[in-house]
């Protein structure tokens, strides 16, 4: 392996803030020397700086005043993060001494890093593919337990190793095609079409399995949005309360009192959801309550799946069927309220999915909790890894490309387009995790990365 070389690198590598312990994180071939420089004289009969092993030392500014003290910690290359030598100075997490240490630190040569540049230098040593790579931006942005197991494991590998065993595959099945182009005047028999026929369909199903576990693992590192909608008085913001279990919005008998977005963070089962609760639609001549209005109908096409609540004592009204009509081609799932003040449910229109809840209550919440995930697409029976929308596209390419595959078999007589069809497939799966030239991608993924990975 060949490691890139370039200049060397430096950022804070902790949260901004007041903290015991601050880190200042240094990367590149002139690491160590400017590590050295910051520590002054080394104290005589001791290593100057011991490989993987924690010393005290002082950390001096280049005019010889002491800037703080703490643990210097030397990884020689390549047995590193970044594939690079790294140095990292562990002194107090003083927003001041930290930014003090930095500015020595390019004082003595280095540059301030760019977002993700730890990351990327690691990804183009071969320390990380670029999934991996991307994991570990999800696993910092983490926002629950899910999340962190699912960014976990696809930094340990286990999305990558899945995409590399259907690669190989692919590359073997390939290879098959191939050996009939380059023995097209020998009959290879009929052993040899059916091996290409039962790996494409092994393939296919492979492929099929994968892309369902990534969009899983997709959604889940996303999270998603549920919008609570209908007319006024039916509950909305009571059954808010009750997702968020706390007191996020006002409830009162008087029709119109929610009059702008309520927007509350929620979990459910381990997946993030922004939960908004809109103002009633209906006509009014309140300029706010209108405006209210207006913004609600805006931001229901941002949604992924729209809550509509209906009263379950007044029954399905003419206002509640227009509302309906009017909202977004997106996954709706009608909620009859207030089910502990009725004994039988009233008729709900035809196409539509529904479940029955007490806001007030909590009957069937456990229910509307479980219908929500299904409708958002989540199976916990399914994720396994995080995964990002590029990787889920380029696993549906590589699918499409092995079924064009079967179906060029299946039709005969045109070898190479069959073969061409696998090596599309074989280009998109190593799109995944950076086998092939991905430089267009490398700037776009690792600048939401913070500063210091």
């Amino acid at each position: 392996m060949s490691y890139v070389q370039g200049d060397t690198i430096v950022a804070i590598a902790t949260p901004p803030g007041e903290g015991g312990v601050g880190i200042i994180r240094l990367s590149g071939p002139e690491a160590l020397q400017i590590g050295q420089s910051l520590c002054g004289q080394i104290p005589s009969g001791s290593q100057p700086w011991p490989a993987r092993q924690a010393h005290f030392r002082r950390f001096y500014s280049p005019d010889g005043l002491v800037i703080d003290h703490g643990i210097t910690l030397y990884f020689p290359a390549p047995r590193s993060y970044t594939g690079e030598d790294v140095v990292e100075l562990q002194g107090h997490g003083s927003p001041l001494a930290l930014a003090a240490l930095l500015q020595a630190c390019v004082k003595h040569g280095a540059r301030a890093a760019r977002p993700g540049e730890f990351t990327e230098r690691a990804f183009l040593n071969g320390r990380l593919d670029l999934a991996q790579a991307e994991a570990v931006a999800d696993l910092i942005h983490a926002r629950s337990e899910a999340q962190v197991r699912a960014a976990a494991a696809s930094l340990e590998g286990v999305f990558s190793n899945a995409v590399a065993a259907i690669h190989a595959q692919l590359l073997q099945l390939l290879a098959l095609v191939e050996a009939g182009l380059d023995f097209s005047e020998e009959d290879l028999g009929a052993a040899h079409d059916i091996a290409i026929h039962e790996g494409l369909i092994a393939l296919q199903q492979q492929l099929q399995q994968l892309l369902l576990q990534a969009g899983q693992g997709a959604r889940l590192a996303r999270g998603g949005r549920v919008i609570i909608a209908g007319r006024p008085n039916v509950g909305k913001s009571s059954l808010m309360n009750a997702l968020a279990q706390r007191d996020a919005a006002i409830v009162t008998p008087v029709p119109g009192t929610t009059r702008d977005l309520l927007r509350e963070e929620i979990l459910l089962d381990g997946l993030p959801i922004e939960l908004i609760d809109t103002a009633g639609l209906r006509d009014s001549d309140d300029l706010v309550e209108t405006e209210g209005i207006a913004r609600a109908r805006q931001i229901l096409h941002s949604a992924q799946l729209i809550l509509m609540v209906a009263d379950a004592q007044t029954g399905w009204q003419q206002d509640d069927q227009i509302i309906l009509d009017e909202l977004p081609s997106i996954p709706k799932l009608l909620v009859w309220n207030k089910l502990d003040l009725v004994d039988t449910l009233p008729e709900a229109p035809a196409d539509a999915s529904a479940c029955a809840i007490s806001a007030l209550t909590g009957l069937g919440m456990a229910e509307l909790r479980a219908q929500i995930m299904v409708r958002m697409g989540m199976d916990h029976n399914v994720w396994a890894f995080s995964a990002r929308e590029r990787h889920v596209e380029a696993l549906a390419r590589a699918g499409d490309k092995v079924t064009e595959a079967g179906c060029l078999q299946k039709a005969a007589g045109h070898p190479e387009l069959l073969a061409q069809s696998l090596r599309e497939a074989a280009h998109a799966l190593a799109q995944v995790t950076g086998k092939i030239d991905v430089e267009d991608l490398l700037g776009e993924i690792f600048s939401r990365f913070c500063i210091g990975k």
